[in-house]
Order: C-alpha cells, then sequence, then structure tokens
C-alpha cells in the first residue's frame, strides 16, 4: 500500500526528519508539522489518510490535539497514532479512550513503524469499503422502494423477501460473496416494475393479453437497468429468472429445474411467500400458514423442492415467522 498523505505532528526536528524519510521511501506522501495548532491549520484545506504524532508539545500537545480531531465528523474515522517517549500505562489509557488506534514508544525502528502504519491503513481502507457499500445497498432499497410508494399495499416487500431469501439461502449453506449476491438479487428482484404504468401496476380487474405481456417483461427490464455495473453484475440472473417456475411453466425464458439458477430459486419462493401474505385490494392476505401449505403444495411444480426444504427448516426454527412479525411491528 502506497500514496496515502500522512500527517507528522513532532516538534523534534531530528525525529521528524527520519520519520518523514522513513515513510517516504516506502511510497507516502509527508506532510509534516511541529505541534497541534500547525496540524489543525493544515487540515482545514486537506484531509490526511493518516495521522502520526507526539504528545508532548508546545502551543497544543498530543491530547488536545486529538480530541479537536475527533470532534469533526469529517475526521472521526482517521487512524490517528501517537509516537511518544510516554510510555506508562496511565498515559496509554488515555489516548486509547479518547479514540487513538495504536500507541508506539520511542525509539522504534523502521520496520516497527512501517509494520504499525501499514495495518493501520490496510482497517481504515476495510472500513470505508464496508461503509461504501453500507451505503450503496441503502441507495438500492430506496431505489426499488420506488415500487412500494406507487403501491401502498406491498409497502415492506422489499426488505421482507430480502429477509426470507437470506434466510433461506443460509439454510441451503450459501455463504460468503455468494449470500451477499443473493441480496442485491432480492433487493432488486422487481426494479423493472418501475417502467410500468400505474394504472397496470395497480389495477384490481384481471389484466389484459397486453397487459399481462407488458407485467411479465418486468424481469428483464430490470436486468437490462443494470447490466452496466459490474458490482451487480452477479444479480442480473436473479432478477431475470425469479418468476421462472421449476416445471418450466413459468417467465421470461421458461427455463426448467436446476436449469433456474439457484439464487432465482430462492428468491421465488421468499417472494411468492411474501406475496400470498400481502394484502390487496382485491384479496385479503393468507395467513402465515395457509401460505405455509401452499409453499408445500407446489413443492417440484412451482418451486424447488431443495429450497421448499429449507424453507421448512427455517419454518421449524421459527425464522419465517419472525422476520414476518419484526417487519409487521417495523412498518405498521
Amino acid at each position: 500500500m502506497s500514496g496515502e498523505t500522512i500527517l507528522i505532528v513532532e516538534d523534534n526536528l531530528v525525529l521528524r526528519d527520519g520519520l518523514r524519510d522513513m515513510l517516504a521511501n516506502d511510497g507516502y506522501h509527508m506532510l509534516c508539522v511541529s505541534n497541534g495548532k500547525e496540524a489543525l491549520d493544515q487540515m482545514s484545506t486537506f484531509t490526511p489518510d493518516l495521522i502520526l504524532s507526539d504528545i508532548s508539545m508546545p502551543e497544543m500537545d498530543g491530547y488536545e490535539f486529538l480530541r479537536a480531531v475527533r470532534t469533526r465528523s469529517e475526521w472521526v474515522t482517521i487512524p490517528f497514532l501517537f509516537l511518544t517517549a510516554r510510555g506508562e500505562k496511565e498515559d496509554i489509557l488515555i489516548g486509547k479512550n479518547l479514540g487513538a488506534e495504536d500507541y508506539l514508544i520511542k525509539p522504534i525502528n523502521r520496520e516497527e513503524l512501517l509494520t504499525a502504519v501499514r495495518a493501520r491503513l490496510t482497517r481504515s481502507q476495510e472500513i470505508k469499503v464496508a461503509q461504501l457499500q453500507q451505503a450503496y445497498e441503502a441507495s438500492l432499497t430506496v431505489l426499488a422502494n420506488a415500487i412500494d410508494v406507487r403501491d401502498p399495499y406491498t409497502r415492506g416487500h422489499v426488505e421482507r423477501v430480502t429477509a426470507y431469501a437470506q434466510e433461506l439461502a443460509q439454510q441451503v449453506g450459501i455463504q460468503g460473496r455468494a449470500l451477499e449476491q443473493i441480496r442485491f438479487g432480492a433487493i432488486l428482484h422487481d426494479i423493472g416494475k418501475i417502467v410500468i404504468q400505474d394504472d397496470v401496476l395497480l389495477k384490481s380487474a384481471p389484466l389484459t393479453p397486453q397487459e399481462w405481456d407488458l407485467m411479465m417483461r418486468h424481469p428483464i427490464t430490470g436486468a437490462e437497468m443494470i447490466k452496466d455495473i459490474p458490482y451487480l453484475a452477479p444479480a442480473i440472473p436473479i432478477i431475470r429468472h425469479h418468476h421462472e417456475k421449476w416445471d418450466g411453466n413459468g417467465y421470461p425464458d421458461h427455463l426448467k429445474e436446476n436449469a433456474i439458477p439457484l439464487g432465482a430459486r430462492i428468491v421465488t419462493v421468499a417472494d411468492s411467500f411474501d406475496a400470498m401474505t400481502i394484502d390487496r385490494p382485491y384479496r385479503k392476505g393468507r395467513s402465515l400458514e395457509e401460505a405455509r401449505q401452499e409453499i408445500i403444495q407446489c413443492s417440484a411444480r412451482h418451486f424447488d423442492p431443495l429450497v421448499v426444504q429449507a424453507f421448512l427448516r427455517a419454518w421449524e426454527a421459527h425464522r419465517i415467522q419472525d422476520i414476518f412479525t419484526f417487519w409487521r411491528q417495523k412498518i405498521g
């Protein structure tokens, strides 16, 4: 890892230059100041990737400087390392309580310094990526919920289907990145409906053949909408095929049995179960037990028997009922 900017706050010129040279030789960009006040002045125009600071300094010591850094929301996640001759346990606890990530004791050699810096920058990057993914997923959920805004009867559908699908996937044994792909597929499974007119999407009377044709195209539309987003590409098969049926009578491609992607087979069960339990203008939602019986009866016809067995295991563990109750209470 290199190219990150490190701010050194140290009043000893010889030590400051030595630290600068050790880190610069490893590819880091360096900015050096002699106390906390100067550091804050510099940070008014740029944000460093990591701060390495002494404690005992004139004008503003390291503790006061760290307090100032941690009061600013845009600086809260900057890794802050103390490098000091003060190695007493009390001093270390003060630094840790203020939010310092590490406490390095002088004198320190090059390898110790680089190891500490690299570890903290790596961890900081991991946190940033996790935060970005969380923000990205939240944005996707908001986009997907645009369907719910138009149709109040499906409020919370996206969240419930995602929760059901995650539970079924884990019951099947799916883990790691594949589990994340199913989550994205579940969030976005109906995104193609966003282009369907309200008079069709919200129609309480039976749809005409032309309206059904339009509705049946929403999996294709949804898959097309995200095809140029590499991060979401693995979710495309789930979006396109979540209305396929185990017996081949689904749409849009009439895939059959294991030709249907496993993620799509999982979301199909999750989506169908939730749809059955939602009140609609033209009918009242079924009870959870009635919906469970329908899932069982449609095994090997509409649904993959493997996924149905996963659903029943989740039911026996009371996970399905807990998800339903949680979201019913949360959304009202």
